[in-house]
Parts: C-alpha cells; sequence; structure tokens
C-alpha cells in the first residue's frame, strides 16, 4: 500500500510541475495579446488608404495592370498560408490549413494550378510530411511579425504576379489567415489579394453613389501603380500577419488555461486517491496493532492457565 501512495506523490509533483508551466506560458500570452492588438490597429489606417489610392488611380485610369486587371482566363493562382512557429496554440494552425485546403480545392475545381507559399513551422512540417511541394517558405517571426518579416515575404509573391504563366508566374495571389475577433474568437479566412477587386475598396459611411473626382497622374497612371503594387501587398501582407500573431496568442492563452484548469483538476483527483491510500494504510497497520495485541493477550492468558 506504501507504495502505491508513493506512486500517487510523484504524479501529483509532476502535474503540479506541468501546472505552473502552462500557467506561466497563459499569462505570457494574456500580456502578448494587448501588444498585438495595438499593432493591429495601428497597421489599419495605413492599409485602408493604400486601398483607397490603389482604388482611385484604377478607377481614374485605363491602364492594364497587374494590380487591377482581371486575366480572362486564369489558369494559375498563388496561396500564402500563415501559421505558427511553435505549437501549444489549440486548433490555431490546423484551422489555418485547413481553410487553405478548401481554397486550394475550389482554385483547382475551376481549372487552376496552386502554387503555395507557407509561414511558419506548422504548416511547413504539414506540407512536408505530406511531401507536397511547397514553393517558398518563411519561419521565426510569427509570435512577433516586423514590417521587414512582411517586406522580405512579399518580394518572392510580387515577383510571381508580375511574371507570365508560362515561364512560372500567377494570375492570382490569394492569402489564408487567422482573422482576429476577439479574445475567444479568432476566424481563419481567405481572401484575394491580387488582381484588385474595385469592391474591395473601403466605404465610409455615406460614400454610397459618391462621383469620384477626376485625377492626373505624374509620370504615368502606371508609374504610379508600379509604385504601389509592393507597397499593397506588403501592408496586406503585414496586416495579415499581425491579425495572426494575435489571434495566435489569444488561442494559446485559451489552450493553456485549458491545460492548467484540467492540471488542477488532476491534481484533486490524485490528492484524493492518495488520501484513500493512506487512509487505508493507516487503517492496515491499525488492523494488524489490533491484531498482534489480540494475539499476544492470547498467548498471556493462556500462559496463566
Amino acid at each position: 500500500m506504501g507504495a502505491q501512495l508513493r506512486v500517487y506523490k510523484r504524479r501529483i509533483r509532476a502535474v503540479t510541475a506541468t501546472k505552473k508551466i502552462t500557467k506561466a506560458m497563459e499569462m505570457i500570452a494574456a500580456s502578448r495579446i494587448v501588444k498585438a492588438q495595438r499593432k493591429v490597429a495601428a497597421s489599419m489606417p495605413y492599409a485602408t488608404e493604400l486601398t483607397r489610392a490603389v482604388t482611385a488611380v484604377a478607377t481614374g485610369s485605363n491602364t492594364r495592370h497587374a494590380l487591377t486587371t482581371e486575366v480572362e482566363t486564369p489558369t494559375r493562382a498563388a496561396i500564402l498560408l500563415i501559421t505558427s512557429d511553435r505549437g501549444l496554440a489549440g486548433g490555431y494552425s490546423s484551422n489555418a490549413i485547413k481553410q487553405a485546403e478548401r481554397l486550394t480545392e475550389r482554385l483547382r475545381g475551376e481549372g487552376k494550378e496552386v502554387d503555395t507559399y507557407i509561414v511558419g513551422r506548422k504548416g511547413l512540417a504539414y506540407y512536408g510530411f505530406r511531401e507536397r511541394k511547397v514553393a517558398d517558405s518563411w519561419t521565426g517571426f510569427t509570435d512577433s511579425p516586423a514590417y521587414a518579416d512582411a517586406k522580405r515575404v512579399a518580394g518572392p509573391l510580387i515577383e510571381a504576379i508580375q511574371t507570365e504563366t508560362a515561364e512560372g508566374g500567377v494570375d492570382e495571389l490569394h492569402i489564408v489567415y487567422t482573422e482576429f475577433v476577439s479574445m475567444m474568437t479568432q476566424n481563419a479566412v481567405d481572401g484575394r489579394m491580387l488582381p484588385l477587386s474595385l469592391d474591395q475598396a473601403p466605404e465610409e459611411d455615406g460614400a454610397k453613389g459618391e462621383i469620384l473626382p477626376l485625377f492626373d497622374f505624374e509620370p504615368s497612371a502606371e508609374d504610379v501603380l508600379d509604385a504601389l503594387l509592393p507597397r499593397y501587398v506588403e501592408s496586406r501582407i503585414y496586416n495579415a500577419l499581425l491579425q495572426s500573431a494575435a489571434s495566435e496568442h489569444a488561442a494559446r492563452r485559451r489552450a493553456m488555461k485549458s491545460a492548467t484548469d484540467n492540471a488542477g483538476d488532476l491534481i484533486k483527483s490524485l490528492s484524493r486517491l492518495a488520501n484513500a491510500a493512506r487512509q487505508a494504510e493507516i487503517t492496515q497497520e491499525i488492523s494488524e496493532i489490533v491484531g498482534g495485541a489480540s494475539a499476544m493477550a492470547d498467548a498471556t492468558a493462556g500462559s496463566d492457565k
């Protein structure tokens, strides 16, 4: 019985140590969410105004450009999938991967070949385990992305959209990331980055039906679009990285809180079992003492006769 009690005590110590780790990870993730939320909010005005500027150029000129011109029969598309570098975040990465799988199937159903670009070790491991081809990948910054990281990711994508499909280029750019809605809700979403649809332009309240002014472009509308193309792609990717980072921290906080609560419940259960084992051990010892005393009393009574 003593050996069983030692087993319970050893398991309680192990679970207690795990609980301390998960509690610390929960607190770290909670502290990082606020910072990530602030970055998301700070990036929104720039992305919104940049999209508005691109839309103004597109509607104010007849220039055909990869940024705004739809290909009549697109045959090739690129998908940028954003996952995490680390685990212990519940279904955060798996939900994004599932969304990318659905998007891939839909694009292939439309007769398009798909090139996949991946951010994060989890997505890269998923595709690597299944021996699927990945056009390019980036790791090491998913929990705290900088604009330089978005710029690095955007480079190959911009080059692909500017290259003819016969030479390995693509007709469309899509992105899959996790949208941060609240501390409890994060949704895996997908969207098309390029070509930019004019209905993607943000509209202010009461702006519908407003007559747009005429613009003069210097040196030309094409040169303006050439300058805006990398900025637009970089800003979209940066905002998606920030939203994904906030979602990752929120998912990890929720997962670690659940693990901490489960560890607490397991400690209570093991403590009850340990107490029961201790009580059984004490009862057995008392029974042995009583039995021994009774035997000695019987022996003494027999010798007196």
